[in-house]
């Protein structure tokens, strides 16, 4: 306990945040190649997964690639790359992409085909062309799970990109390191502290957008925010409707 309080004191220290490269400075890196790492798996992972929703063609190849990223070892992928790439942001930023890729990935494949297939034969007889049907249909019913992927990202970088500090990187992880060479276990454990509150902010954060983007369709008439509604077909027209006008 005296050392968690300890640790509390290392963080609200004044001098921490104001001397040389402070905590708002790692903080700001942390953020920084973090955000940048989910953009990029992102923008890779959501295109395939709202195509293998949508079709449902090259869904066991998507789960076994996913499969493979989440089985390699972070830290012996980064050493192998930082032996062929030197030691920089490059190796960093590839190893921390090909781990955010697979939930990013369920959760785009895994939102677009939750949605009721009667529901899309119903906005195909209404003359919606695919693309209209994944973009006024799928994805808007599907934005929970999506979003619940990129939580699930987000997550994934933020806490494994302390790691990288090991290999000459800044960020918030670089007390973990000084703390383990300097045996000084409370920067240790401020480094964890500060990069385990920064993961719950921002899921926190992704949880209240998670809420919010629930279609008022679907919403309409749910007695348990955690139930899914069961529709009739009044109500999966009265939500194709809406998510046509909107």
């Amino acid at each position: 306990m005296n050392l968690f309080a300890s640790a509390i004191a290392w963080i609200l220290d004044p001098a921490h945040w104001t001397n040389g490269p402070d905590i708002s400075a790692h903080l700001l890196e942390h953020l920084a190649v973090s955000g940048l790492c989910v953009l990029i798996a992102v923008v890779i992972a959501l295109p395939i997964g709202i195509a293998i929703g949508h079709t449902g063609a090259g869904r066991g190849a998507a789960i076994l690639v996913s499969n493979v990223a989440r089985a390699l070892p972070t830290l012996g992928l980064l050493s192998i790359l930082i032996l062929l790439l030197g030691i920089g942001l490059l190796p960093i930023t590839i190893v921390l992409v090909i781990l955010a890729i697979p939930p990013m990935l369920a959760g785009a494949y895994a939102g677009v085909e939750s949605v009721d297939r009667q529901t899309v034969d119903a906005a195909r007889a209404m003359g919606m062309t695919e693309w209209q049907i994944i973009a006024r249909v799928e994805l808007p019913l599907a934005l929970p799970l999506l979003i619940g992927g990129l939580r699930a990202t987000a997550l994934q970088v933020i806490a494994t990109l302390g790691l990288a500090s090991a290999f000459a990187f800044g960020g918030l992880g670089i007390y973990l390191i000084n703390g383990l060479t300097q045996f000084d276990f409370t920067q240790l454990l401020a480094g964890a502290i500060l990069i385990t509150a920064l993961a719950l902010l921002v899921d926190g954060l992704l949880a209240v957008v998670q809420r919010f983007v629930v279609p008022r369709g679907v919403a309409h008439g749910r007695s348990d925010p955690n139930t899914p509604p069961k529709r009739t077909p009044a109500r999966r027209r009265r939500a194709l409707q809406e998510g046509m006008q909107s």
